[in-house]
């Protein structure tokens, strides 16, 4: 495998953290050197959480650059668009369908803007949207849409799928085991 850079966003709360660990571990177990790196934006409060994954032979920097990320695993919408200038010109974006509304626009200060998937299409041609708040609660916890997402974006990194099960098994709490199990499958096929 060349190296990839994947760039994780979201929402604090939304288990992008936990994503990223999963990804960094399946790499880890398939021999690459992986670097990791968190940034987190006033995550409790619903702020940007963005997490820097880079894979391959050999590793020097945690950093993406902007212009640099092979793909972008956005776990809402708007996080898409606001780190869309990190993606590579041939890179793809996978994004959440789900909105959650930052702080200015609950306080009534600004607007969530509308369109935003049609705006990605627009400027990306690898792009693939989800609904992944439904299928996590088809699964009896819409808070495993996070590893529906990672079930998606392990459909496209070509690791085996029991190397992924295997991450969640370490890294997820047994009594919620059996959910995110679930939800990684129906991100995985679809």
């Amino acid at each position: 495998m060349n190296s990839q850079n994947i760039l994780l966003v979201g929402v604090g709360g939304q288990g992008t953290i936990l994503a990223s660990k999963l990804l960094a571990e399946v790499a880890l177990q398939s021999g690459l050197d992986v670097k990791m790196s968190e940034i987190h934006g006033m995550a409790q409060r619903g702020g940007s959480v963005v997490t820097h994954v880079k894979m391959g032979e050999k590793i020097h920097s945690p950093l993406v650059e902007k212009g640099d990320a092979d793909i972008i695993l956005a776990f809402e919408q708007l996080e898409a668009l606001r780190w869309l200038e990190y993606l590579k010109p041939q890179g793809e974006v996978i994004v959440s369908m789900q909105v959650i509304e930052p702080v200015p626009v609950i306080l009534g200060k600004a607007e969530y803007p509308q369109g935003i998937v049609d705006v990605l299409c627009s400027k990306v041609d690898k792009i693939t949207a989800v609904d992944a708040l439904s299928i996590a609660s088809e699964c009896g916890n819409a808070k495993v849409s996070n590893v529906v997402m990672m079930g998606v974006l392990a459909q496209k990194m070509g690791f085996p799928q029991e190397s992924w099960i295997t991450s969640l098994n370490d890294k997820v709490p047994v009594k919620f085991l059996a959910e995110n199990i679930q939800a990684f499958e129906k991100g995985f096929i679809l």
